[in-house]
């Protein structure tokens, strides 16, 4: 086989496993002057609690990467279960910019003036830290500036579908019922 055919195959094994780690489902947004940026995104990490920094992978190529790299602010929404359609709607390809705020999406400023979506399960305004290399994907260090969560069930994705929590119990291995 050829080291061209090898790197292929790797990342269709790659993809494979990828779907298997089941991740919550987040929006991240930014302000550049009137300009609102949205996308959804399943890479959000809490990096660190001193500093409060959290992190988040976005495609380097992403006209949102330039607006947080220009005003030195984002924000990171965790979407409840009934907020799917928020999900579909900013992982569509072009469908995250917009002047103005989304009809769609109402969000307010929070501290930082990064747009937050409202109703969201919990959700994080940062200032940038950093922004460090991750292949074909930029990784944004946020210094945690305001953050608030609230009861409700997550939107989750696994397998490359959004999913709702079971909420049966899984027996551990001790016996006893988590």
């Amino acid at each position: 086989m050829s080291a061209d055919r090898d790197l292929d195959d790797l990342a269709v094994a790659f993809r494979r496993a990828a779907r298997g780690w089941t991740t919550g489902v987040a929006v991240l947004t930014a302000r550049r002057g009137e300009e609102i940026f949205a996308k959804t995104v399943s890479s959000l990490c809490t990096l660190s609690l001193r500093p409060l920094l959290v992190s988040v992978a976005v495609d380097r190529r992403s006209p949102l990467v330039a607006a947080v790299r220009s005003s030195h602010r984002y924000a990171v929404s965790v979407l409840t279960h009934d907020q799917e359609p928020l999900a579909r709607r900013f992982a569509s390809p072009g469908a995250g910019r917009a002047t103005g705020y989304f009809a769609s999406a109402p969000m307010r400023a929070r501290t930082t003036g990064a747009p937050v979506l409202d109703d969201c399960l919990a959700w994080f305004d940062c200032t940038l830290h950093s922004v460090l290399p991750g292949g074909d994907h930029a990784l944004l260090v946020g210094r945690v500036a305001a953050a608030d969560g609230g009861p409700g069930e997550p939107l989750l994705y696994h397998d490359a579908r959004y999913r709702l929590l079971d909420h049966q119990p899984t027996p551990t291995s001790s016996g006893v019922r988590a």
